[in-house]
């Protein structure tokens, strides 16, 4: 199996209002994004090159949008990448660029 393009964990994910979990990872592994619970249960997979990823205008900065099987997640990252060995979850800006990198699209 590859190392992953793409981890994050401690990531709040939700659909509009409703949270889906608090403390949820994501990851962007052999050609697919996956959104996964804290607990490793999967919430929902795709292709990397059928997501759209982007930073809402209306939203802080630790904030990104993605559209998977026509469902829209907004998903709570970092404002700013954590230090070399600190934990918490990297920057909105650092995952919206992995998936344009994974899918082809550049950087």
């Amino acid at each position: 199996m590859a190392e992953p393009e793409f981890t994050a964990t401690g990531v709040r994910i939700g659909k509009w209002l409703r949270s889906l979990t608090r403390a949820g990872q994501v990851r962007i592994s052999d050609g697919r994004l996956e959104l996964l619970t804290s607990y490793g249960s999967e919430i929902d997979s795709a292709p990397v090159q059928a997501v759209r990823a982007s930073q809402p205008w209306f939203a802080p900065e630790d904030r990104a949008l993605a559209d998977l099987n026509g469902k829209r997640y907004l998903l709570t990252l970092g404002e700013n990448d954590p230090a070399p060995g600190e934990p918490g979850p990297p920057a909105a800006r650092r995952f919206i660029e992995a998936v344009r990198r994974a899918s082809g699209r550049g950087a």
